[in-house]
């Protein structure tokens, strides 16, 4: 209710107290949507703070305020020098002014995400300067056409049958809730006289409370059985909301979504651990796949023309086992790969060893994050914690804003561009020229980056599967076999003038592989 016209009633004299007879001193923006006024009388200083965020709009009159020394630019210099001569509601409005010297005004519209600053010269009948104005609908704007006349009588409450929202359209959404909590759409007119009087006697008050709800913490006029605090300075109400709602909330919240991120990569590692070690067991215990290439050669006389699939006595265990052949490919082929396959076996081992060593590193390292992230308690300490924590800097952006899905296979980080317009943005502003950079060849898809940070090297089978990424998130996708291109990032460069996602690429390789999409083992970040 702070942006509400029965609180406003109680604001503007306490404001015309503080107020009146200081002088303007300056006025600027050093955050987008927020403005400050900065005022003086004699030795005492005033502020006034208004964020006018789209559904963040609170205001606040501190006594102290400290100006950024960069970033920050002058607004409404007409206004600088200007004396405030009163400070008035405007009859049944969600606005308020402040008269200034030389008959200018000061109009403050709180009309929820529309809500805007603008200034008037003498006279004038539209504002010279407007704080927001993208909201074209306040360039036009008379102040003087914002004034409502009601008729609060019961005869005019009659003829509208005791409809609350039209007899008292200021009531907003908190009292409308409080009376129908009092069953008052039910009730008879008699009924609904008596508790619209209760009401405007409440609203009409000066008791202010700040109350913390599912929705976050707001000011009420009402009774309120578990308020947070209880005020009867509506501009002492106003501060310690703007301070709990605005600045303490974003805070817990800033926080809360940099401790769910790293809860997340923590539980993911978890995830990635178990697997692995499973893998690694599984690759121990299993026989090599030399021994199912033999069976193949041994009985080459087996497959037929346009035999795709066969069924062979496995030798080594006197079981029959099936062999299924991709089309086109040879069973010598088919043997050739198993044999280096079983080649690299030694290699994969070594590698998810190391993969397991680096998450447990990497496990211990987040415990300790989140430990330390949890016993911060205000801004300063979480620019602090950010700056010499958070080595990847991804954690600091908005999940909304990342411009791709990320993927893990093995240890390494594999990211898959979301759009066009995202590939660009991924390629321009999260790349490194040493990562791996992949593309289905010669069809519109996905860029597939491969992060080579801290590896030297990359395995076949993390290629292979980024690979397979990018042929699925192609036009390749319904293919049962489809080229992939893939180079190092710095031989990927944008033309300029090229449309959305097209590059050119000076040196690329090309891997062939079956478009294969995300599966349970392949660690899914986003």
């Amino acid at each position: 209710m702070h942006i509400n016209y029965h609180f406003l009633k109680f604001l503007c004299p306490a404001l015309d107290k503080k107020y009146k007879g200081h002088t303007i001193v300056s006025c600027f923006s050093q955050i987008k949507d927020e403005l400050i006024i900065e005022t003086k009388f004699g030795v005492e200083e005033g502020w006034i703070r208004a964020h006018l965020k789209p559904a963040q709009i609170y205001y606040s009159f501190p006594d102290r305020f400290k100006r950024a020394k960069r970033n920050s630019i002058n607004l409404f210099q007409e206004m600088v020098g200007l004396t405030i001569e009163s400070c008035e509601v405007i009859p049944f409005e969600r606005s308020f002014i402040f008269r200034l010297s030389f008959d200018k005004i000061l109009l403050f519209k709180l009309h929820a995400n529309r809500s805007n600053i603008l200034f008037y010269d003498e006279n004038g009948n539209a504002p010279k300067y407007i704080f927001k104005n993208i909201i074209s609908g306040d360039r036009d704007l008379d102040w003087r056409t914002l004034a409502v006349e009601l008729d609060l009588s019961k005869n005019r409450f009659e003829e509208l049958n005791g409809n609350a929202s039209q007899f008292l359209p200021t009531l907003g959404k908190v009292p409308r809730a409080y009376l129908k909590e009092k069953a008052y759409p039910e009730a008879s007119l008699d009924t609904k006289w008596q508790l619209m009087e209760e009401m405007i006697d409440i609203l009409d008050t000066p008791l202010f409370s700040l109350v913390e709800d599912q929705e976050g913490i707001h000011l009420s006029l009402l009774p309120e059985s578990h308020a947070l605090a209880t005020f009867s300075d509506p501009i002492q109400a106003l501060n310690d909301l703007f301070y709990l709602a605005l600045v303490k909330g974003n805070f817990e919240k800033e926080k809360n979504e940099l401790l769910k991120k790293l809860q997340d990569q923590l539980k993911r590692a978890d995830s990635y651990l178990k697997k692995s070690s499973q893998k690694l067991e599984e690759l121990k215990n299993s026989p090599p796949p030399s021994k199912l290439a033999d069976v193949i050669m041994a009985n080459l006389h087996e497959f037929g023309e346009k035999k795709s699939e066969v069924e062979l006595l496995d030798f080594y265990t006197g079981k029959p086992v099936k062999i299924k052949l991709k089309p086109q490919q040879k069973p010598q082929d088919f043997a050739s790969q198993l044999y280096r396959k079983s080649k690299n076996r030694k290699l994969e081992w070594e590698q998810i060893e190391k993969t397991i060593q680096n998450k447990t590193e990497l496990k211990n390292s987040l415990i300790t994050q989140i430990e330390k992230l949890e016993a911060v308690e205000e801004f300063r300490g979480l620019k602090a914690f950010k700056k010499e924590e958070i080595q990847e800097k991804t954690l600091l952006k908005s999940t909304v804003s990342l411009p791709f899905k990320t993927f893990e296979v093995e240890g390494f980080p594999i990211w898959v561009g979301k759009s066009a317009k995202d590939n660009d943005e991924m390629l321009r502003g999260f790349v490194h020229k040493d990562d791996l950079w992949l593309h289905a060849r010669l069809v519109p898809g996905s860029h597939v980056v491969i992060k080579m940070k801290g590896f030297k090297s990359i395995p076949l089978t993390v290629l292979e599967r980024a690979a397979e990424l990018a042929a699925f998130y192609s036009k390749h996708k319904s293919e049962s076999l489809a080229p992939v291109i893939y180079t190092e990032a710095k031989f990927v460069r944008k033309a300029k003038g090229s449309p959305d996602g097209s590059v050119k690429v000076d040196r690329e390789n090309v891997i062939m592989v079956k478009p294969t999409g995300p599966d349970d083992f392949i660690s899914i970040q986003k």
